[in-house]
């Protein structure tokens, strides 16, 4: 299927990687993109929302019909988070996000950028992991025409990309020269190009797999350049 694309989060790492991958790809027609600031981009097949609070999207409700896809890359660390607080902004928003964007787009396919290690039993120890679970449970359970479950490892920032969050761009410099040994590891290193390329051949090819893990990931990826 051609992709008309909706996309959150791309000011971010994770998004903003997308974004670029879905205006170079001929699967994608169109993007339109929402978020509280400019992404600093212009191309043809973009269109750019601005709108501060996406807890409220009754201002823009009707800008966001259209598209076939959503591709919600819009989330935050839960580092120094409690979990009410947390699940807030995980649970409530990308839940509240998707039934809006349903509601607009009957029969559309829906994206989310988890995380590996996400707990779907929504029980384990781990607070953020539990949040995750929980949010794509909830995701999978609306009635989309397909969800899909992204839950990358460890992301290598690529084509200039830089995160938004100071200390993990601290990582990324500090971890730069090991680079080509990183990305020998698939079942668990990713980048920003091959999740966004993977994320396009995931709806391109309407994929049966609902969860995909950093190897599945690189494998669509891989793929890509093969993929008509």
């Amino acid at each position: 299927m051609k992709i008309k694309a909706l996309i959150t989060g791309s000011t971010g790492m994770v998004g903003k990687g997308l974004l670029l991958e879905c205006l170079e790809s001929m699967d994608v027609e169109s993007v339109v993109v929402i978020n509280r600031q400019p992404v600093g981009i212009t191309h043809p097949k973009l269109t750019e929302i601005i709108h501060k609070d996406m807890f409220d999207l009754s201002p823009v409700k009707e800008q966001l019909a259209g598209p076939n896809t959503c591709y919600f890359c819009l989330g935050i660390t839960s580092a120094g988070m409690s979990e009410a607080d947390y699940s807030h902004i995980t649970y409530d928003l990308t839940t509240s996000f998707a039934k809006t964007f349903l509601e607009q787009n009957p029969e559309s396919i829906f994206c989310y950028i988890s995380g590996a290690g996400t707990d779907s039993s929504e029980k384990g120890r781990v607070m953020w992991a539990r949040v995750k679970g929980k949010t794509e449970n909830a995701l999978l359970n609306m009635d989309f025409k397909k969800a899909y479950m992204f839950r990358p490892g460890f992301i290598l920032p690529k084509k200039g990309i830089k995160s938004r969050t100071t200390i993990y761009n601290a990582f990324y410099t500090f971890t730069k020269p090991f680079y080509f040994i990183l990305k020998r590891l698939p079942s668990w290193v990713t980048s920003t190009e091959r999740l966004g390329q993977a994320m396009i051949k995931t709806v391109a090819k309407e994929d049966e797999r609902r969860i995909l893990e950093s190897k599945d990931i690189n494998q669509l990826a891989d793929a890509s350049s093969n993929y008509e």
